[in-house]
């Protein structure tokens, strides 16, 4: 605790002004809850969350297509947490179908080597996780596998959110698993502070001292606090393998409109692999039917606590809003660790 209370004095000291910063990562509102973290900062500095939960801002209409398919006999494979995420009706984990829970991509290449039927992977995930799966199409998997990508890159949401002003932002915490592999080179063309930090709480603690310094001496532009993780163009092959297989596409993000090139889709040449082209299915848009804030709290415009379900009727046992469904969301964060003034 000597250099988490040293870095707490040095922000007390350094703080006289509001000074509003947002991190983009569950993994970082994970350590900053279970740490204590907002305790130790100073009265005029607070920390938001952002869109850094990739179920979470899986938008339901996304969830209706996977529904779909698995209404028509094909077997659903994907992460465990993206199982009870609400789609406009119900979830994957209710809807009765043969839906299968794997660690990753390969798992879901291995059921469909051993069954005879169509089986979709549901591959959600930002920069992190799509080289992966681009590893694992350009291995030419079975004929009866496809995927429904349901990627997307961090930066444009960052664009979108600057662009938008609502929260009043005054710089980013950048996520430290995305940019160990995308690196953060892509984040230097936006006017604004910002630290790639680690995971430890003196780690994160380091990287909103930076921040601060940052916007006390009026600067913008990026910071390395993780060097022993990230590096500034990341980890080259493996963006350059998502890109070959992968490109840029127009998507919605729950909480957000359609942001312009964002998500990720299969380029032609692995168009046999794409879900939704093999069954000619289509994303609609659901309009939201719940008090849920979810798209406020992923916006940074809202905490979990403001929400009038949250810890009443939205809890992880009976999760309302897929921010109380995944372990990187803030709303089951913050039921877990007990912040915001409810239990």
């Amino acid at each position: 605790m000597g250099i988490e209370r040293e870095i707490s004095e040095q922000l007390h000291a350094l703080v006289d002004r509001p000074m509003n910063f947002m991190h983009v990562c569950g993994t970082h509102e994970a350590s900053i809850a279970r740490s204590g973290l907002r305790s130790v900062l100073p009265p005029m500095m607070k920390i938001v969350m952002g869109p850094g939960c990739p179920v979470c801002i899986t938008p339901a209409g996304e969830i209706d297509a996977a529904l779909e398919l698995a209404a028509d006999g094909v077997t659903i494979a994907t992460y465990g947490d993206l199982m009870r995420v609400p789609g406009s009706q119900e979830s994957l984990e209710s809807c009765g179908g043969d839906v299968r829970i794997v660690q990753g991509i390969h798992k879901a290449v291995e059921i469909a080597g051993r069954v005879k039927n169509e089986v979709v992977f549901v591959s959600v995930g930002f920069e992190t996780t799509a080289p992966t799966v681009a590893a694992a199409i350009r291995a030419e998997p079975p004929k009866n596998f496809s995927i429904l990508s349901y990627h997307r890159l961090v930066p444009p949401a960052m664009e979108w959110l600057l662009t938008q002003g609502e929260a009043k932002l005054h710089g980013f915490i950048l996520p430290g698993h995305v940019c160990t592999v995308s690196g953060y080179h892509e984040y230097e063309r936006f006017p604004v502070p910002q630290v790639v930090a680690g995971f430890e709480p003196e780690e994160i603690l380091l990287g909103f001292l930076m921040l601060a310094q940052i916007v006390r001496q009026g600067e913008v532009g990026v910071r390395n606090a993780y060097p022993k993780a990230v590096s500034r163009d990341g980890n080259v092959k493996a963006m350059a393998l998502m890109h070959r297989v992968f490109e840029p596409c127009d998507v919605e993000w729950r909480g957000f409109p359609v942001i312009p090139a964002s998500g990720l889709r299969l380029r032609d040449e692995f168009g046999e692999y794409d879900a939704l082209r093999k069954f000619g299915i289509a994303i609609k848009k659901v309009t939201k039917k719940t008090a849920c804030i979810c798209d406020r709290v992923l916006r940074g415009i809202a905490d979990p606590s403001d929400c009038p379900l949250f810890g009443r009727a939205c809890t992880p046992a009976r999760p309302i809003g897929p921010c109380m469904v995944s372990h990187e969301g803030a709303c089951r964060i913050w039921h877990t660790y007990h912040v915001g003034g409810r239990k």
